[in-house]
This record gives C-alpha cells, structure tokens and sequence, in this order.
C-alpha cells in the first residue's frame, strides 16, 4: 500500500455538550429546598494542528472520521458536568483545508504549529438553578446541551520542499535524489516509474542542509490534466528553487531544447509566477548522451557533475531563503450568526433560524406552563413576535424552531 497520501476527505464532529440538570436540595429538615441543578459540561473541540513529523495525509485514507468526546450531563448539588476533551488532529505542513461541496477555503496551515478549529464542540446547558428569579422561585426545567458542529472537509497538502527536480518521465530525478540524499525511491528504466513525490534531506555541512522533492515526470498538457499533470504540478507551488532536469541519451524523444520549451511552457501555463522563481538547468545521463548541451550537466551513475549542481542548488536556496519572509498560515474567520431570522417554508408555515432562538427552545421538557411561559417571555424579548409579523405570518400559521412548533397569534 502507498505509503504516501497528498489528497483526503475528513469527517469531524466536536463533542455535544452536556445536558443540564433538574434538582432541588433535600437536606434535613429541608422537604422542598431552592434549585441546585448543575449545568452540563461543553463538548470536545476539534483542532487541525500542522506538524513537521506527518509525512502524508495517510491516516485518513481508510479512516476519515474524527469525533471530540462529549460533556458530562450536569448532577444535583450544583454539580457541573466535566468539558469533553479537545481533540487534536495532526496534518502535515503545507496542508490546505476547504469546504468539501462549496469549495470555500477555510485554512492554509503551512508552519509547524499553525492550528485552526475545525469543529467547536456544543455549549453545555444549563441547569435548572439557572432560572431561579424573583418571579420563578422553583424552576422545573432545565437546558439541553447543543450537539457539537460536523462538517466534512478536503484535505489536500501541497510539499514544503526547498528544490523541486522537474523533467519528462525517466529523466533520472530518482537516481539523482537517491544519491544526493538518504532518501530510497523506485527506480526503474521506464516513464512513469515515480506516482508519487519523494522527498530528500541533503546535508552539505553542519550549517547548510536543505529539502529536494523528486516531482513524478511531467508531459505535454500537464497544466491541462494529462498524466495527472494537476496533480504532480501543484507540489511544485511552493519550491523556493526549481531544478529543470533534461534527458541528453534518449535518441527517440525531443531534444533537450524542446523539453526545456515544454517544460517552461507547463510551468508557466499552470502558475505564471512559477517562471520566475530561481532554476537551475542540467542536462542528464552524460556518461551516455547523444544530443548536445552547453550548460550544466551531470551523471547519477559515475557522479560527474553532481558536486557542481548541489553546490549551485545550496547557493539559491540560501538566496531564496534570505529573500523571502516568513510564510505565514491562513486561517479563515467568519462571525458566527446569532439572534434569529425567518425562513418562509410555506404560505402558512415559517421557520426560525439561529442559534439564540433555538437554545431558548432548548429544554428538556416544554410541555409544562413554566417552561412555555419561560420560551414566550425569551421571544418577546428577542422581538419575534415582530419579526414574523414582517414576514407576513398570521393568525394560525405554524412557526418551527428546531424540532419545536407552535402557532403563530398576532399581538393585539
């Protein structure tokens, strides 16, 4: 099974919170004391934390679901419920984060440590000591906890490599990063031997090391697609240098001229500003070449030229790194909606929306008058009554909040 995944769908749901608690103290003498029910606990948030150790996006291949543990339910004697835990889920850097079906972008963690909340877990409810007031001296109800948020998410992680080696399919980008590195990729002498990008580490000395990504080939229509070319091509976004390796041996395919013009072509075709970052340009497997090349070239198999090309390769990355300033993730911050707002779902039928509203409705018994008397008061004084009015409702209509209904009556 590959071992590298760059591409994955995530399920996450925050912990619901805990329900809150319904109790009156019994102490002694006391038969019918004050309320004391305790609130429930907030359910788990969870957070998606970039780590420099996650390689890939593997660990949501087969497993795409995440959930956050669940606030404790609140206990008499004003006992609170416990908070779920927050669950972290670690991606790799250079992880990009959007909406499955809207496509939104919600979250670029590109740094080790950049973090963004994923699913807030529910508030707990409260409980029934809560309600005590001057006018409701023995409350008899008390709130439920909201579920936690879910949404599904598109995971999709673009390499944080420093040198991105570019070149058709076999022209030895494989061979070259297992000498100059540790890394231990497939090699094989036929196209298309690398699906997947390969990363090295090359130490020159204890102060210069820097990260190559050996880039499966690319061919003519890459940036329209061809040879999944929009899926090899987005690794190569954020390299600070780019290698463009040229075949010198192979006497049927285009000459090293034409496969720098196409390669540039891709390049430019798919992202313009990527023409404009650093490159070095070699021509490889000298040891056999038939076409004839004036600039840099080298050979993985008898290491001609390969000392020149690391050196040449450091010298630009260390440019690019003194040139650049620090990358920072982008996190997405929207306002959440409050309060409520009228959603006509027939001509003598509404709905109300937002989360306000829909905790006020939000307890564990409604059907008793303390507690009908306590929702009609809260929508009073969030102006319901006026907001369908302006919506057109009228006697008899019927008004949902969540999975609770009622019938509309104008205020007279």
């Amino acid at each position: 099974m590959s071992g590298f995944v760059d591409e994955a769908q995530l399920n996450v749901k925050g912990g619901d919170g805990g329900a809150g608690c319904v109790a009156f103290r019994r102490e002694g003498p006391v038969a019918f004391g004050g309320p004391n029910g305790g609130d429930g606990g907030k359910g788990g948030d969870i957070w998606l934390v970039a780590d420099r150790n996650v390689a890939s996006l593997i660990a949501f291949k087969d497993h795409p679901h995440r959930k956050a543990p669940d606030g404790v339910h609140g206990q008499g004697k004003d006992l609170h419920g416990r908070r779920g835990k927050d669950l972290i889920v670690t991606v790799p850097e250079g992880t990009v984060i959007t909406d499955m079906y809207s496509g939104e972008l919600l979250a670029d963690l590109a740094n080790h440590g950049d973090r963004w909340l994923a699913a807030a877990g529910g508030r707990g409810g409260r409980g029934n000591a809560k309600f005590l007031s001057n006018r409701r001296r023995a409350p008899s109800f008390a709130e439920q906890g909201e579920h936690g948020e879910e949404r599904w998410l598109k995971l999709e992680l673009k390499l944080m490599a420093d040198v991105a080696l570019v070149g058709f399919p076999n022209v030895g980008k494989s061979t070259l990063i297992s000498v100059i590195s540790a890394a231990k990729p497939k090699i094989a002498n036929y196209p298309f031997t690398t699906l997947e990008p390969n990363l090295g580490v090359v130490r020159l000395d204890d102060t210069t090391e820097f990260v190559v990504a050996d880039i499966p080939g690319l061919i003519e229509g890459a940036h329209e697609g061809k040879g999944l070319g929009h899926k090899f091509l987005k690794h190569i976004e954020r390299a600070r240098v780019l290698c463009v390796m040229l075949d010198l041996s192979d006497p049927d395919g285009p000459t090293p001229q034409e496969q720098e013009r196409v390669l540039l072509h891709e390049l430019g075709e798919y992202q313009p500003e990527l023409l404009e970052r650093p490159r070095v340009v070699v021509g490889t497997k000298s040891d056999s070449a038939i076409h004839d090349w004036d600039g840099l070239t080298l050979s993985s198999v008898t290491n001609q030229g390969v000392r020149d090309l690391v050196g040449r390769m450091a010298a630009l990355v260390h440019e690019a790194r003194q040139a650049e300033p620090a990358q920072e993730g982008i996190v997405i911050i929207r306002p959440q909606a409050d309060g409520a707002r009228v959603e006509k779902l027939d001509d003598h039928e509404f709905r109300l929306v937002g989360r306000q509203v829909e905790r006020i409705v939000a307890l564990n018994d409604v059907t008793t008058p303390e507690a009908l008397n306590y929702i009609d008061h809260q929508l009073k004084r969030l102006g319901v009554p006026k907001m369908l009015a302006r919506a057109g409702a009228r006697d008899g209509d019927i008004v949902w909040i969540a999975s609770f209904s009622f019938e509309y009556r104008e205020e007279g």
